[in-house]
Formats: C-alpha cells, structure tokens, sequence
C-alpha cells in the first residue's frame, strides 16, 4: 500500500514510477489514494464512538482530487481562505462541515463564508469579531462564530509552525479569552458555538496536544458555568509524520489524551489534520539532469527546484531520496547534494545522499503530500509541475503541468 520496492523498481501502488514518468514527465507529484484513505481511516478509527468531526486542514494539499475523496469518506474541512472554500466547494464538499480559521480574514471572505453556510468562523482577535458582527448584520443573519484561544503550550516543534505560544500571530490570548466570549454573546448577529484552539505542525509526541485538550476544556467549562455552553471543542491538528528520524506513535495513541479530557462531555470534538493525512501519501518524482562532481561537493542536478518544493530552502527540511530504479551492487555509490536549476543557492531538495545515480535517472522525493504542492511558486518562470493520483492499477492526471505560455496569461503590456 502507497510506496514500494518491487524487482528493484519503486511503485505507487501497483504502477511503477519509470512509468509515470515517462508518461506524464517530471517533476511530478504523485498521491496514492490507498495511503490518503488508510490515513484518515486510522483517525475515524480511533474516534469511533465519539460525537467527532474530522476536519481536513486544506492547506496541506489542496488538489480537487483529493479534496473529494476526502468528501467521500465523510471529511468536513478546515479552510483559511476564499480560494479554499471555492476548491473544497467545487470538490463536493459540504460547507456546512466547513470551519473557516485564519488571522487575516478579509469582509469579502467572511461574506462569501456566511452565505454558503459555512460551520463556523474561527475567529483570531477583537477586531476581527466587530467586523463578523458587522457584516452578518447586513446579511440579516447570526454568525456562527468560536474563538481560536492561545493555550499557550509549547509544542516542541519548528519555531515556525509553532502557533499556539502567547507570542503567535494566531489565535486570542488564554486571559483575555473570557471576556470576548462574554462580548461575542452579547452581540445579536453572533452566534456563539464552539471554542478551538491549534498548537503547532508536526507535533511527534502526544503530551503537547493532550495538555491543551486540558486547558482549552477547562476554559470551556468555565464558559458553561458562566451560562455560555458550547456545541463544539475543536483541538486542531498538527500530528506529525516520520520524515527522517522521528518516531510519532500511532494516532490513537496521539488522541487518546484529548479524548480523556473530554470524557464525559456532550461537545461534538473536532480533530483538524492535515499532514498525518496527505504526508506520507505523496512524493516528488524528479529526474538528473546533470551529475557534477566537486573538490568540495558533489552535486546532482534534477529538474525539480525550491520553486516545485519550498520545505527543505524554507524549514531545511528533510525528505528521504530514493532512486526509481535500485542500482546495482558496486555501482559507485557517492556522496551528493541534490539541487534545481534556479538560480539562488538555497536552491536545494536534499543535503549529503550517498546515492549512486547520474544523468537521466529519477529520484522520488518521499513523504511529500504536505505543505509540498501547496507551496509551489514560478519563481524564474517556471511552469508548475503535473499532479498525478494512484489508484490500484490507474494513474490518473489530476493536475496537468503548466505551460509556459500560462505564465504570463494575466498580464499585460500597456499601450
């Protein structure tokens, strides 16, 4: 299931890769579906029996493809921008099964997620509550609204995508929490459902999550004693995936601290991954274009860059390489940074492989599914790769490469 060595060739599912790069050329991402629905079974799985909705967190892959095969399994969605909210809506997704997060929502966003019937808004200041208030005025309706509230846990993971600290960008302050609910409650065009909160991404140890679960219900139960009750407690996402070394327990073992924390409560519990989903579900094929040996390093050149993968430039991020096609034994394995062709030296997707590999061979860039595509730019013009999903013995194209003249199809020249 998802990714393996077969005869010395590495698959997606049943279809060798060589083949799908030769098909629908490189760089490629490819998905397998059997790895997409293994992963969001695994969460169904271990909130089974729990009033619980799992809300795909959009921005980690936000191909249609994806976006409806998660619709068909039931997913609601966890979006952060119009954009999304018209992807997850042209997917087939339900917008009442939509909660809408986001510090930065603009009036036009907020209005276009009131009248599809959006969930909820995650709301993320005061200010941001008044203009809520202000447009679902004009709409003549009530919002549905919570407050995503700072636990102020640490999650031991990347500073920056560590979001729940008092320093964060995101979210409300834990003490100035109170009040707002209590404003947000007296403001007729709002209507007050829930309370969220997200700590971080790539979180490999539970305790973090488990801790604000805690703190998030204790704050909730403060709210019902203050005659503010609320339908739903959402603990966000975040789980992590083993890119390299990590160890992050199964997800059952991740949720069963959030699930001891709401024991006994009658809030509907929303869980928001994204990455645990989609991560380990996709990868980056790429071919050599060039080996360049060095006195200093040794590099190869592929046609996938920092413009087709941000992660490793951005967060030095590590993903494990694989060569499509296993080399021979003794075929003069060396050490290698793998770079693109664009033209800035944070132009690299892996650092020190020892690989054996030269000029044509494809390389798979593994557990790539997240925060990969998403994130992809024309940075020195150039076209965005093809997407491609897996299933069983079918690959199919669900997103066609760009071509160069789609570059520049916006713009224009004055006269």
């Amino acid at each position: 299931m998802g990714f393996a060595y077969r005869d010395g060739a590495l698959y997606a599912e049943s279809v060798p890769l060589d083949e799908i790069a030769r098909r629908f050329g490189t760089p490629c991402y490819v998905y397998s579906r059997a790895a997409i629905e293994r992963n969001y079974r695994a969460f169904a799985e271990a909130l089974a029996g729990r009033n619980a909705l799992l809300a795909y967190s959009v921005k980690a892959n936000s191909n249609l493809a994806v976006l409806a095969l998660l619709a068909r399994l039931g997913a609601g969605f966890d979006i952060v921008s119009a954009g999304e909210l018209e992807r997850v809506r042209a997917a087939g997704g339900d917008p009442r099964k939509v909660l809408f997060s986001g510090v930065g929502k603009s009036a036009a966003e907020i209005r276009l997620a009131l009248e599809a019937g959006a969930l909820c808004l995650n709301l993320e200041s005061a200010a941001e509550m008044e203009r809520v208030d202000a447009i679902a005025g004009q709409l003549g309706r009530r919002a549905p609204i919570a407050f995503r509230v700072n636990p102020e846990v640490d999650p031991q993971t990347h500073p920056y995508i560590a979001t729940g600290l008092r320093q964060s960008k995101f979210g409300v302050a834990f003490a100035d929490a109170e009040r707002l609910y209590r404003e947000a409650a007296g403001r007729p065009n709002l209507e007050v459902i829930g309370i969220g909160c997200h700590v971080g991404s790539q979180i490999v140890e539970p305790a973090p999550l488990a801790e604000a679960a805690a703190r998030i219900v204790a704050l909730a139960e403060r709210l019902a004693q203050a005659g503010l009750p609320l339908k739903h407690i959402d603990i966000g996402g975040g789980i992590g995936i083993r890119y390299r070394n990590e160890a992050p327990p199964p997800v059952a073992d991740f949720l069963a601290g959030v699930l001891d924390a709401l024991r006994g409560r009658s809030e509907t519990l929303i869980v928001d991954p994204g990455r645990a989903i989609v991560g380990s579900a996709g990868l980056l094929l790429t071919r050599v274009e060039y080996a360049k040996p060095g006195a200093a390093k040794n590099f190869l050149v592929v046609d996938a860059a920092m413009n087709d993968l941000l992660r490793p430039a951005l967060y030095d991020a590590w993903h494990e390489v694989l060569p499509v096609r296993r080399a021979e034994p003794g075929s003069g394995e060396r050490v290698y940074d793998i770079v693109g062709p664009v033209c800035e030296s944070a132009d690299f997707l892996a650092r020190e492989r020892q690989l054996a590999a030269g000029s044509g061979d494809l390389l798979a860039l593994m557990c790539a599914g997240a925060y990969a595509m998403v994130m992809s730019s024309n940075y020195n013009s150039r076209p965005r790769a093809a997407e491609v999903l897996v299933d069983g013995r079918d690959a199919h194209l669900v997103r066609r490469r760009e071509t160069t003249a789609q570059l520049y199809a916006l713009e224009s020249i004055p006269k």
